[in-house]
């Protein structure tokens, strides 16, 4: 392109999204990606929005969880993330998981076909001085960038350490001890492979995480917090013997079917591509060393001859005090022809970080057209997401934080704890309806913003709004 109408810096889920919502609104983007110029620590291909973590969306359920929820209104909104997600999806019970290689392809692919898209690989070491501006780099953003930002906000970044889980060659699993089942049948019933402990093997495995070799921190990076919700399997043993039998280890729900007991303690496989030749240890990220991840993993059953696809590791994210920083707009108040969109905010998950990235466009697409669009409503997960990122929570604490209905006002009338989540799904709902059915701008006449939000459509995400 000759010329472009804005500048999105990073092409991970939030840039990719971001981009996206602005093409489809007829603006011309040039989307800047360091990845095939020059590598981070975490990430393996230069493709877009390459899922580093895991491969999982979290939960599908639209009814009673606030990410499935949050899933739901993204499709409604057109989002290129949960289409493409939607169309790489693998087995994994009620959550949404994705063959990863696929997914980004397909993202890529959809953006680089877009005429209103020209992505160039670069790397981008200046906030851009004028002109609309997303920064959606990620919580790996470059040094010299993350230099920039924060002489043009005055204020030091925020970090934390992120853990990736190892990733199994499905043939190397030993079937005979191991077996298909999802926790109390979710799903299909048979979209985990399940790997049992009993009390000795898992208190020797325990024990073996806390004697286990781990990664040195460097002396700038020692007073790092660990987020909490993707924390190292290693760091949740440290906290008392049965914290993993409560967590990514917990037995409930599963029947050893060579026995027909519970075991004592479970380690969780999930399809990780669509082939279904790869499979991650479901909630097993860690620092420790790959040498010890190789003995430590094979000590248990089915996993004695496990050939790994990858072995975990652990990185340093890098997010901003948003509250602080950011209009309600997300807009930087010192630089407002800057706004931010994904990890970086401070929102945690896949799924946020693209959700914030869908907003942050329609914002910039909306201020281009000369429209003031609105905030989506608080009642909305799109909504409480944003409101919690830019000033809902306090700044001096600001923490990475998931989408959850903590997030959302309470109802306004008092329900049942049984009906609650339902209520405030359906409130949701119809608030969203509404604000769809508002003056969207440059949004109003396109296809996506015709269809209807229906009640049938948050139950059946594969098919909401007719986007698959």
């Amino acid at each position: 392109m000759a010329s472009y109408d804005i500048h999105i810096i990073g092409g991970g889920l939030a840039g990719s999204e971001a981009a996206w919502q602005l093409a489809e609104a007829g603006l011309r983007v040039r989307l800047s990606e360091m990845r095939g110029v020059e590598g981070t620590p975490a990430h393996q291909t230069d493709g877009l929005a390459e899922l580093v973590c895991s491969n999982s969306f979290r939960s599908d359920d639209a009814d009673s969880n606030a990410v499935g929820l949050l899933h739901a209104e993204m499709r409604a909104l057109g989002s290129l993330i949960m289409r493409e997600g939607d169309a790489h999806r693998v087995p994994a019970g009620s959550a949404l998981a994705v063959d990863r290689d696929g997914f980004s392809s397909g993202v890529t692919a959809a953006l680089a076909a877009h005429p209103n898209v020209e992505i160039v690989r670069e790397r981008i070491d200046v906030l851009p001085a004028s002109g609309p501006v997303i920064v959606a780099t990620g919580p790996l953003t470059a040094a010299t960038l993350a230099a920039s930002i924060g002489a043009a906000t005055g204020r030091d970044s925020l970090a934390f350490f992120d853990a990736i889980a190892p990733i199994v060659h499905r043939a190397s699993i030993d079937m005979e001890i191991a077996w298909f089942q999802s926790r109390w049948d979710k799903g299909d019933g048979d979209d985990y492979i399940n790997c049992p402990l009993d009390r000795d093997q898992y208190q020797a495995f325990v024990q073996g995480l806390l004697d286990g070799e781990k990664t040195e921190f460097k002396d700038w990076e020692r007073d790092t917090p660990y987020f909490e919700g993707c924390m190292p399997i290693e760091v949740m043993a440290s906290r008392g013997p049965e914290t993993l039998r409560h967590g990514p280890m917990k037995p409930f729900g599963l029947r050893d079917p060579r026995t027909g007991e519970r075991p004592y303690a479970v380690v969780q496989l999930r399809q990780d591509n669509a082939l279904g030749t790869l499979w991650n240890i479901v909630g097993f990220q860690t620092k420790l060393k790959h040498a010890e991840q190789v003995r430590l993993f094979r000590t248990i059953p089915g996993l004695e001859r496990a050939e790994f696809a990858r072995l975990g590791g652990l990185h340093r994210n890098t997010f901003i005090r948003s509250p602080e920083l950011l209009d309600a707009q997300l807009r930087l108040k010192s630089r407002p022809n800057v706004r931010f969109a994904g990890q970086i905010t401070g929102c945690e998950g896949y799924v946020e970080s693209a959700a914030i990235g869908l907003i942050a466009g329609r914002f910039a697409a909306a201020e281009l057209a000369g429209h003031a669009l609105e905030s989506p409503p608080p009642t909305t997960a799109l909504g409480a997401l944003l409101g919690h990122i830019t000033g809902g929570a306090a700044a001096d604490s600001y923490q990475p934080m998931n989408v959850n209905f903590g997030l959302f006002p309470p109802l306004e009338t008092e329900a049942k704890k049984a009906e609650r989540k339902p209520a405030l799904t359906s409130r949701a709902r119809r608030d969203l309806e509404r604000w769809m059915a508002s003056d969207q701008g440059p949004f109003a006449s396109s296809e996506v913003e015709k269809r209807r939000l229906d009640v049938d459509s948050f139950s059946t995400p594969l098919e909401t709004n007719g986007i698959r």
